[in-house]
């Protein structure tokens, strides 16, 4: 990432730069959001900081995430069985897939318009699947199943019981299989990969191209309200520790782990009480020819007991730079750590008068969580091989290497009638007058980034929403509606966005 002229100047100059947006954190969110925000108004004096030497290093990293395009079309845990044996409620499914599709549409723009390179650099085409075993696991994804064959945004998904349908869906789900074993697969053959470390750097390149100040290796450091309105933000730059100050109208924080810290440095009151709680991963992956050519498919299963659904253990198809690969986890770590290059004090350096209570409640009502991390920080090589065997009987020790996946920093809250909850998702964190604004939390927060930026610049942006809106919906087709509760348009959406994108309808 090459910086701007500004880069090398501001600092020298007598008076502080004022922006109108100031971005800090160079990954998906703070890509999309900058993007969206110069398409509609590109007179935006606009900067973004991001502390490591480029952008889409942390989370937004292909090697970092699952990649999998969440659209709920296989992640059980947007669709959990009911407590009373009735039928399943299928509306968190399809609110993460009517998220998913403003992704599409959006990306799909952007490519027909130059902002975007080829589809292939970033999103493929690969099934998406959910393989369970046991009789009451196959029993709920026939249920499963039953509950969202006759939605529009899930046009396509099979269910089979018969392991030669499954062996020609996914083969090395079925060699060496034990006979007599339940089991059972749904299939959506219109599933996505998606590289979002491709796509952040190219919504990011054209950023800077269209004249925002794009700044590698400058950390922010403090964040204060002026009276004035605007916040003045001093960073230093971490290749020789130059420090700076600039000024911004508004700012978003899409810092990742930091984007805690970072708010709990501005001062906002809104932040008082939340906390986060850092879980690391690793997955097993492979990249022999004769294995990979085997299996094109993402497929999840359920997640074990006590486990946090971002742990549901999933074979995936990836397709990194061109090259595809599996991978399969993931395996749960620990490192107080916020982000892979954070520092050895971020878990006991969030602490305030006001989290330090939900935290404790969480820590005491959540013992299965930590007995599911102690034993995943247990696993050798050859147990999380073992694992790998569940799904794929075949599998040998020597063809599979650990990789280190990024840290996710799971949201930690008051709750007014438990006291703390731990919160698996994303949320925006907004101050009462909407200059300052910053996301937590993990999953499914990539795929669904548009959506999310869109809610944000309904709440912080009030004023100018209404004016921007024919925009989006040249940008966003559906933006202001529903694609599920309209067949003929969610069909309509699905076909042009995989025509776009060079996808499988």
């Amino acid at each position: 990432m090459t910086a701007t002229p500004a880069e090398t100047h501001t600092e020298h100059n007598s008076h502080v730069e004022t922006v109108d947006v100031l971005l800090i954190g160079g990954g998906i969110m703070s890509a999309t959001l900058g993007t969206l925000l110069q398409q509609l108004q590109p007179d935006l004096r606009i900067a973004l900081f991001e502390r490591l030497s480029d952008v889409a290093l942390e989370s937004s990293n292909p090697w970092n995430n699952a990649g999998t395009g969440h659209a709920a079309l296989c992640e059980l845990n947007y669709m959990p069985d009911s407590k009373d044996g009735g039928p399943l409620d299928p509306s968190k499914a399809i609110s993460i897939n009517e998220q998913f599709q403003q992704s599409r549409q959006l990306w799909s723009s952007l490519v027909e318009a130059g902002v975007l390179d080829a589809p292939s650099t970033f999103i493929n085409s690969t099934p998406h699947m959910t393989f369970v075993r046991g009789e009451k696991d196959v029993a709920y994804l026939k249920k499963r199943y039953e509950a969202l064959k006759d939605e529009p945004l899930f046009a396509g998904i099979e269910y089979s019981e018969d392991s030669r349908v499954i062996n020609k869906w996914a083969p090395l789900l079925m060699q060496k299989r034990r006979k007599g074993e339940p089991f059972a697969a749904t299939r959506v053959p219109a599933g996505t990969d998606v590289d979002f470390g491709a796509l952040t750097r190219q919504l990011i390149d054209r950023l800077a191209e269209n004249g925002a100040d794009v700044r590698t290796n400058t950390e922010v450091r403090s964040l204060k309200r002026l009276p004035d309105g605007t916040w003045r933000v001093k960073y230093r730059r971490t290749v020789g520790r130059t420090p700076g100050e600039i000024r911004a109208k508004f700012v978003f924080v899409g810092a990742g782990g930091w984007a805690l810290k970072l708010l709990q440095r501005s001062g906002i009151p809104e932040i008082a009480g939340y906390g986060v709680f850092p879980i690391g991963g690793q997955f097993l992956k492979t990249s022999n020819p004769a294995i990979v050519a085997q299996h094109k498919a993402k497929v999840y299963s359920q997640a074990s007991v006590g486990a946090p659904p971002m742990s549901v253990p999933h074979l995936d198809t990836r397709v990194v730079d061109g090259e595809a690969s599996l991978l399969f986890g993931p395996f749960a770590t620990f490192s107080p750590k916020f982000l892979k290059t954070g520092s050895w004090f971020d878990i006991v350096g969030q602490v305030r008068p006001g989290n330090i209570g939900p935290m404790l409640k969480v820590a005491w009502d959540n013992p299965s969580l930590i007995s599911y991390l102690v034993g995943e920080l247990l696993k050798n090589h050859k147990k999380k091989v073992d694992s790998l065997r569940v799904f794929m009987p075949t599998a040998k020790d020597e063809d599979w290497e650990i990789i280190q996946a990024g840290q996710r920093a799971q949201v930690m809250k008051k709750d007014p009638e438990k006291g703390g909850i731990l919160q698996f998702g994303t949320e925006v964190v907004t101050g009462a007058d909407g200059t300052i604004a910053g996301l937590l939390g993990a999953s499914p927060g990539a795929s669904t980034a548009v959506s999310i930026m869109l809610g944000l610049l309904k709440t912080c942006f009030p004023d100018r929403i209404e004016a921007w809106e024919p925009r989006l919906r040249e940008l966003i087709p559906s933006y202001g509606e529903t694609l599920n509760a309209r067949p003929e348009l969610a069909r309509e959406s699905l076909g042009e966005t995989a025509e776009a994108l060079a996808l499988t309808a």
